[in-house]
């Protein structure tokens, strides 16, 4: 199962790859808004809307009206997994990474770039919120 993910990781950077240079003809040009990674790390989309940071700590993608961030997020991503349902759910795998108990990791939950004040499964997004999960230490 490992190498089955590692293998669909492999083919759909490539993928994204040449996603990403046919976007710049639609696109105003001008960069406003766009979140730029952090010095000596990428970003790539896998083409189902979530944009994960080459390390796998940091994924994104935008809010859709109606849903929870939990419900959007488990629909985007078949290899996430949460402990608990609804309000009471706790994230505990991303794109396939679990956070590591032994080393007090978790998945933290931000919208707009501040840290959510309420859990995914009670978040019900809107169009254009940004949605960013990255794994944290406590």
């Amino acid at each position: 199962m490992k190498t089955r993910a590692l293998l669909t990781r492999a083919l759909a950077l490539p993928t994204a790859g040449v996603l990403a240079l046919g976007l710049p003809a639609g696109c105003s040009g001008d960069g406003a808004g766009i979140d730029e990674p952090a010095p000596g790390q990428t970003s790539a989309s896998d083409g189902t809307g979530l944009t994960t940071s080459a390390d796998g700590t940091e994924v994104s993608y935008q809010g859709v009206a109606g849903k929870t961030a939990l419900e959007w997020l488990l629909a985007l991503d078949p290899q996430a997994f949460a402990d608990g349902e609804g309000a009471n759910a706790f994230v505990t795998t991303i794109g396939g990474r679990a956070s590591d108990q032994s080393k007090n990791e978790f998945w933290a939950f931000y919208v707009n770039g501040e840290q959510a004040q309420v859990g995914a499964g009670s978040y019900v997004m809107k169009d254009g919120d940004e949605i960013t999960w990255k794994l944290e230490t406590y």
